[in-house]
């Protein structure tokens, strides 16, 4: 058996139908970031453990819930409510983790976009860690995201899981990606003075993971990204052959892509004043 950890922030719409996919465990644990909606209470109906964090970044709310709440089991899968656990995926799990010579797996999306798997644009497939045994794997922040950090081998599986990116509806997506856009600005500051782009793992990544992060860090130093990323989603990995959906999802990408830039130049030439500094003027002070 492998234990299931979930995690939550304002899922009330989601949460009931992640954690049925995951009770194929007998270990689920709920961390929910201090959700304001009903996560909690729903997520309380159900034989689980429920446990809540304030959030602070992705990479360190894996870290702290690694750290602080114990699994019942040596080998654990984390989940987002917007993902499922499938059977299938569930029985590689647990026959992957009987392999001595790996200390965790990296699982493929399908991405799940108005009603349809976006297979070519999402760069399918594209893998993300996930089954690991605990202990021997952490977490750290990179942009709105968080990168692993392992102690031992890796390797993939078979299986893959489905990510309904736009389950709660385009609003949703939007107001989430516009926060994402803040993180992944900075991000791009700090890459373009720190960073460098790994050119062997570009051309010679011995896995997708290794030359998707290369690529990235390449597609910080282009001029035109969002055009570029729309005709590299949509005509190279061929986006135009998942239909409406697939043209609505390049779409946004490319938007989401030009908010970076946008947010990028804001830090840079546009510096919030700080208040504190400034007197305030046509207001009486008293002596």
């Amino acid at each position: 058996m492998i234990s299931i950890y979930i995690l939550t922030y304002n899922e009330e719409l989601d949460i009931s139908a992640c954690i049925e996919s995951a009770m194929i465990s007998d270990d689920v644990i709920v961390v929910d970031s201090c959700s304001s909606d009903r996560t909690v209470e729903v997520a309380k109906r159900y034989p689980v453990r429920v446990v809540e964090h304030a959030f602070e970044s992705h990479g360190l709310q894996r870290t702290w819930m690694l750290e602080n709440i114990t699994p019942k089991y040596d080998w654990v899968y984390i989940l987002e409510a917007d993902e499922r656990m499938t059977p299938e995926l569930f029985a590689e799990c647990l026959q992957a983790k009987k392999n001595p010579e790996y200390i965790g797996y990296y699982v493929a999306e399908r991405v799940m976009f108005l009603g349809k798997w976006i297979r070519h644009s999402t760069q399918y497939p594209r893998y993300q860690m996930r089954l690991f045994q605990h202990g021997k794997v952490w977490f750290s922040d990179y942009g709105h995201t968080e990168r692993e950090e392992c102690d031992g081998a890796t390797s993939f599986l078979k299986e893959t899981y489905p990510h309904y990116t736009c389950g709660k509806g385009l609003s949703r997506w939007i107001d989430k990606h516009n926060r994402y856009s803040s993180d992944e600005a900075q991000e791009t500051i700090k890459q373009l003075k720190n960073g460098k782009v790994d050119w062997v793992n570009l051309f010679f990544g011995k896995s997708e993971v290794e030359r998707r992060r290369a690529l990235k860090d390449l597609s910080l130093r282009l001029p035109g990204r969002p055009f570029i990323r729309f005709i590299y989603m949509y005509f190279i990995l061929g986006g135009f052959l998942d239909g409406g959906s697939g043209f609505a999802w390049c779409t946004l990408q490319a938007f989401y892509e030009y908010l970076i830039l946008l947010k990028a130049w804001e830090i840079r030439n546009l510096p919030v004043p700080n208040l504190d500094d400034k007197p305030l003027t046509g207001v009486s002070q008293s002596k």
